[in-house]
């Protein structure tokens, strides 16, 4: 590998390691830190606005219903999410956050937009766009790659305003 494509490789997994660090010692320091990364990112999956069904969750996450019983277990007694019987179908339980955890929601939202703001500010609009292309095809290159590895299984990309990709 030649050493720009070296230092490149470095850059990328540097970047991907301190986010997920420093999401965890945010958290860790923070109003929430009795929340693990994991359960952020359920909270994430979950949103902020209408309630989901425990199964359109664990698919957003890419785990079985039974793993995200656990974890709403978990977050309902943390009380960051609160559980409800479908009125039509009593089989069917929604989730949704609570005041505690649309603040949870807000505060981890925050987090990536402030860190998008630091690197995009700096740029041009040319720049930006190249800078969004790019990394548009790294994602892109990483999910081929999962998919490849992954024996078939979907691939899950959770975005901001909480849709499935």
């Amino acid at each position: 590998m030649a050493p720009i494509e070296q230092d490149f490789a470095e850059s990328l997994l540097h970047i991907f390691d301190n986010v997920l660090l420093t999401e965890g010692m945010a958290l860790s320091k923070g109003y929430f830190s009795d929340l693990s990364i994991a359960e952020l990112h359920t909270l994430n999956a979950i949103g902020p606005y209408e309630a989901r069904t425990m199964t359109e969750t664990a698919k957003i996450l890419g785990i079985t219903v039974g793993t995200l019983t656990v974890a709403i277990d978990r977050l309902v007694k943390k009380k960051y999410v609160e559980r409800q019987r479908d009125t039509k179908d009593r089989r069917i339980v929604r989730i949704s956050l609570t005041r505690q955890g649309k603040l949870a929601y807000r505060m981890h939202s925050k987090f990536h937009r402030v860190l998008v703001k630091r690197i995009m500010d700096p740029l041009s609009e040319d720049e930006r766009k190249l800078l969004t292309k790019m990394v548009g095809e790294i994602d892109n290159y990483v999910e081929e790659q999962y998919k490849k590895y992954s024996n078939g299984e979907q691939y899950k990309r959770i975005v901001r305003d909480d849709t499935e990709v």
